[in-house]
């Protein structure tokens, strides 16, 4: 199924990121933006174009999803997890294509998105840049490939208004190496440390969060042996990165069947 222009719809599309994705999909030849929702309030009602650029598109900001759903072939939201697994439900009652990029979801919300893959193609990841998934993957080969020696720590930092922590992203990153080390996360995560905690437990996987400015996101896992430490770093300065990788996202989907998918399997990795 090629048929063009590919319509993409936005939720969430006056937020800070919701914005960036508006704008991806006006810079995509392929694309054309068929609406975008907020919440009832003042923003219900504007154009679209005004709040990316001084043009009108002739496209308002509406509160009604349902109707976004059907006159979009995908969907992107970038928002908080109980309006992800709303948007995920109008998905699969739909079979439209939904991308979600929302963070801080707990493994029983993901759970739900899975059930709602039954029936639409749902393309979920902790972050949406191609730079950070190839440093996903890079995460779990060396977690695979250094052993047991190196003590794993994922740092992360972002904007002081970000409200989940440790991010998405950083727990993708210890989800990785814990792959590569075959074991479960949540048997060896310590999501901080206060006081006196005692030597380091062999196998840990540690986070450490950083919160302040306006920091779109950095994240660096390190890898710290006796004699040597071996440093991952993505750094952001844009939200643009994860914009494009959502889009790209879409339009991989085009024409697959329901399933449940991630930017590995997007981008091949």
């Amino acid at each position: 199924m090629n048929t063009f222009p590919f319509k993409i719809g936005i939720v969430g599309c006056a937020g800070r990121m919701g914005r960036m994705l508006v704008s991806e999909v006006l810079a995509t030849p392929e694309c054309r933006l068929s609406g975008g929702t907020e919440p009832v309030g003042p923003l219900v009602g504007t154009d679209i174009g005004l709040l990316v650029g001084p043009k009108s598109l002739g496209v308002q900001v509406s509160a009604d999803a349902a109707a976004l759903f059907a006159a979009s072939d995908a969907v992107i939201d970038f928002t908080v997890p109980a309006a992800t697994l709303h948007h995920a439900a109008l998905a699969a009652k739909t079979g439209k294509i939904f991308v979600a990029g929302t963070t801080g979801l707990s493994a029983d919300m993901v759970a739900s998105l899975q059930k709602n893959a039954a029936t639409a193609p749902i393309v979920f990841a902790p972050n949406f840049s191609v730079g950070v998934n190839v440093l996903f993957a890079l995460t779990e080969k060396l977690a695979a490939t250094l052993g047991p020696d190196y003590d794993i720590d994922v740092l992360e930092m972002h904007h002081r208004h970000k409200l989940d922590a440790p991010s998405g992203t950083a727990l993708g990153l210890g989800e990785a190496a814990a792959r590569g080390r075959n074991v479960k996360l949540t048997d060896v995560w310590r999501k901080s440390r206060d006081g006196h905690v005692g030597a380091r437990p062999a196998g840990e996987i540690g986070f450490a969060t950083l919160r302040g400015g306006d920091v779109v996101g950095d994240h660096t896992v390190i890898f710290a042996a006796d004699g040597e430490r071996v440093e991952l770093t993505h750094k952001a300065s844009s939200r643009s990165g994860f914009a494009r990788g959502a889009v790209r996202a879409a339009l991989w989907a085009r024409g697959r069947g329901p399933g449940f998918y991630s930017m590995r399997d997007v981008l091949g990795i």
